[in-house]
């Protein structure tokens, strides 16, 4: 089954064509036909990138104004004669949608029903500023594929397996109970894309080992995953919670909220803006949100990004050490996403003065890896420690066939 997988944001659509089934996902034998991204939706020069098996990259530059022309534009491009992987959108034999808030409804990825749709729509209070636009993704996407299966997997239902312990947040309980205030988590795609393919790895059933994720990108997150399922994760009620990120503080005395809107005379839209877009690794840094620009700055010299670099770190070695603490030890680690795939540095840094836990790294085989699967624990390494791409889409394709299979 070729399955067309959507992420819909504010302003892009990335997407992917992959062709998966039971017996592939077994052998673990799926293919990508095609993938791409639109950008700057709504701006008069968006962004086009298109690859697909067989062709050469397209690259383009197009107004496209709103939702509705991009995803037409996706399935264009699928189609085109000369760039595209299929004759016909009817070869699409089902839609997998990146969905990033299921509350507490969804510990599963769903097809989209009636009553999906309804609960989905209920959800969007939870994350007002990602959720409207996954929903759009996916209503206009069954306008134009009306007669095929629709699936929502969602970004928190892997981390509905937490306890209500690791959970529940120190403050009255009625607000748990009126406002659904808890632990949500986040990255929950990728977290149990490392947990399967550490499987795959070692050859060892996931419900017989522990295991610590790091996503570690513009946004971060880590995970405890104890014999298969998430017992804790960094993120938060929101996504701001946890690790210093590129732009977002994580963890921070909540006091300080207040205390800086009184010195400041901030608006409640004014101090949300300073925790998610202006603090992290740009706002100690004053140079960058990306990782590869804080390094470069601190290897020259800048103090404050050679200070950003460590508070991240060592916010990750905390982290690290305390789910260890959590699981009662840890067998393996494993770094994904931007930095996670390509920062060796951040890699040795954050697990130095770690090897009272068993972690070893080698440094030959941590420099050497950059964006690509490797164990970068030394071989008498207590615990293993693995760089793996993450691969979130493949995860949605997976979920999508299973959901229409019965089997999920």
């Amino acid at each position: 089954m070729k399955v067309l997988v959507l992420n819909c944001g504010s302003s892009s659509v990335k997407f992917q064509l992959i062709e998966t089934s039971l017996e592939a996902i077994k052998n673990d034998t799926e293919e990508r036909l095609a993938k791409g991204i639109i950008e700057r939706i709504g701006m008069p020069a968006s962004i086009i990138k298109f690859e697909s098996r067989d062709n050469q990259p397209y690259r383009a530059t197009a107004e496209i104004l709103e939702h509705r022309v991009a995803i037409n534009k996706v399935v264009q491009l699928l189609t085109d004669p000369d760039y595209g992987v299929i004759k016909h959108k009817e070869e699409i034999g089902a839609v997998g949608h990146r969905v990033v808030h299921g509350g507490e409804r969804f510990s599963t990825s769903k097809i989209i029903d009636p009553d999906v749709y309804k609960e989905m729509i209920e959800c969007i209070e939870l994350a007002p500023l990602h959720n409207p636009h996954n929903i759009k993704g996916y209503e206009i996407a069954r306008e134009i594929l009306p007669n095929v299966p629709h699936v929502a997997v969602f970004d928190t239902s892997f981390h509905q397996s937490m306890p209500a312990y690791a959970y529940i947040y120190g403050l009255p309980y009625v607000l748990y109970e009126r406002h659904a205030i808890r632990r949500y988590g986040f990255h929950g795609t990728s977290h149990r894309y490392l947990t399967f393919r550490v499987e795959r790895i070692t050859g060892i059933p996931r419900n017989q080992f522990k295991l610590i994720t790091c996503h570690l990108g513009n946004g971060c997150s880590i995970a405890a995953v104890k014999f298969g399922k998430s017992i804790d994760t960094s993120m938060g009620f929101t996504p701001l919670e946890g690790l210093v990120m590129g732009t977002r503080c994580g963890d921070i005395d909540p006091a300080i909220v207040l205390h800086v809107m009184a010195k400041e005379e901030l608006e409640l839209h004014e101090i949300n803006t300073l925790l998610n877009k202006h603090s992290g690794l740009y706002g100690i840094s004053g140079v960058s949100n990306d990782m590869r620009e804080v390094i470069k700055s601190a290897d020259k010299g800048n103090e404050r990004a050679q200070l950003a670099l460590d508070i991240f770190c060592y916010r990750l070695k905390k982290y690290i050490a305390a789910y260890a603490g959590a699981m009662g030890g840890t067998d393996y680690i494993a770094f994904t996403a931007g930095i996670g795939e390509n920062s060796p540095v951040v890699r040795q840094k954050s697990c130095e003065g770690l090897e009272f836990m068993g972690i070893k790294i080698d440094q030959e085989r941590n420099n050497q890896t950059v964006g690509k699967e490797a164990l970068i624990s030394t071989d008498d390494s207590p615990v293993k420690v693995f760089v793996i791409p993450t691969n979130e889409e493949l995860v949605i394709a997976r979920d999508t066939v299973r959901c229409i299979n019965g089997v999920i």
